[in-house]
């Protein structure tokens, strides 16, 4: 089979291609930015990519296109693929006809952990010799890349709510029929295809339907509005993890997860509770697969996490850069308390107000109250916002400094950074390549 993906440096869509590339097809893309990681991972997988959209490029003899999400009408490559009449289809459509179908699929779905937990989960299915397919939002520092197909019967995919396609509005996941899902939280977010908290939790509901009697959902008991979703109707088997509430099926203390009269001690290089929550929920959902929770603690004793992800990029005369994803006000204030827990210096927040729904304003009140934690916070003007930058600093009792650009920032902390201090750079996207240029600077 011959397929073209149309946006294929995208996280997921480069999945898709390089597990395309093991089932044998020959695979060729394009996308508008041609970037690393993915970049790299495209390339050492043998796929050619095409840098921009030209309709021109489009290969006489495909047998599908596969387009992303990201893919628009006015694309001159969709246009051109509409108008001649030719085959397409979307990521998790293809995925699913062409692996998944026949697949034991683990499905991690939720706002935040999606791909620290699936990437914990493969790893651990890995570590007990059971050569898992997988699809992970992210590069896990266990893995050499973000794919794999694998060997039956076992896939792990980070199942994400966003929709499929420009053609396809329906979330991703509920391609994906699953027989193990894990439903970590549940939060408003992507305010560019969704109107509300109740417009997620009923696609969280039609991702439940699709699955039959025999599989299981692993839910966090502690999320209300998980609760919601789970009382509008669910005919698969309930496991219930909770820091909270010593009845769950199994309950989170001190980094202790507790199943019954059983008490099983997590020893993980990641901080904070979330991560520890995380990991019982990748446990939960090995033990499904049938690997042993003694099993599942070795593996992630040796697990290493995801790059952005607190990770350490850099440490310069005393001051660790930190880079990480967190964009969310919910993943900004857990980041930050982790940080903030494990150093005694100064801890410096960089933001990147970047996705659709931070620039909406609809979490604005909440972000004040998020980056509490930090002793500083760096803040970059931002095109297109839709609530006032200053106004909100102004509410938050840390220190809120707002810059024209990223080289002021960069200038910023050159000059005031002290040893000792964690500067952690917050943003799901490239954010100007600020963390490459900080770390050039301060070495200079």
């Amino acid at each position: 089979m011959k397929i073209y993906i149309l946006g294929i440096c995208g996280t997921f869509m480069a999945g898709i291609a390089q597990i395309a590339r093991e089932l044998g097809c020959e695979v060729t893309g394009s996308d508008a930015n041609v970037y690393p990681p993915m970049s790299t991972q495209l390339e050492q997988a043998g796929i050619e990519l095409h840098h921009g959209f030209d309709a021109e490029a489009l290969p006489e003899d495909c047998d599908v296109f596969i387009v992303g999400n990201a893919i628009t009408r006015g694309n001159p490559q969709f246009e051109a693929i509409i108008e001649r009449g030719l085959r397409y289809t979307s990521g998790p459509q293809w995925l699913y006809e062409e692996v998944l179908h026949r697949r034991w699929v683990l499905a991690v779905a939720g706002t935040h952990g999606k791909t620290t937990t699936s990437s914990m989960l493969a790893w651990i299915l890995d570590y007990a010799d059971l050569d898992p397919g997988y699809l992970i939002g992210g590069i896990s520092q266990n893995f050499p890349q973000s794919a794999k197909l694998g060997s039956d019967p076992f896939f792990v995919i980070e199942a994400d709510e966003y929709d499929s396609a420009l053609f396809d509005k329906r979330s991703k996941f509920v391609h994906y029929h699953p027989r193990t899902l894990v439903l970590n939280n549940l939060e408003f977010d992507h305010a560019d295809i969704f109107d509300d908290l109740a417009a997620i939790k009923r696609q969280f509901h039609h991702l439940i339907r699709t699955l039959p009697a025999s599989a299981l959902v692993i839910v966090n008991q502690d999320d209300e509005a998980l609760r919601d979703v789970m009382q509008m109707g669910c005919w698969s088997e309930q496991l219930e993890f909770s820091a909270s509430n010593p009845q769950a099926d199994f309950f989170l203390t001190q980094n202790t997860l507790h199943q019954g009269s059983n008490s099983h001690s997590l020893e993980l290089s990641q901080k904070g509770q979330f991560n520890a929550l995380n990991a019982s929920a990748a446990i939960i959902a090995a033990r499904h697969a049938g690997v042993a929770i003694e099993t599942s603690l070795e593996a992630l004793g040796k697990y290493n996490g995801v790059k952005r992800r607190q990770e350490v990029i850099a440490e310069i005369n005393g001051v660790k850069i930190i880079d990480d994803f967190a964009h969310h006000p919910t993943a900004i204030a857990l980041t930050l308390q982790a940080l903030k827990e494990n150093s005694s210096g100064r801890l410096i927040a960089v933001l990147d107000i970047r996705s659709n729904t931070m620039k909406s304003g609809v979490h604005g009140t909440r972000l004040a109250r998020s980056i509490a934690t930090a002793d500083l916070v760096l803040l970059c003007e931002t095109p297109d916002l839709q609530w006032d930058m200053k106004q909100m600093a102004e509410t938050t009792p840390t220190i809120v400094e707002v810059k024209t650009d990223t080289q002021q920032i960069i200038d910023y902390l050159l000059h005031n950074c002290q040893p000792g201090d964690q500067v952690v750079i917050m943003s799901n996207g490239g954010f100007d390549n600020i963390h490459q240029r900080l770390i050039q600077t301060m070495q200079n």
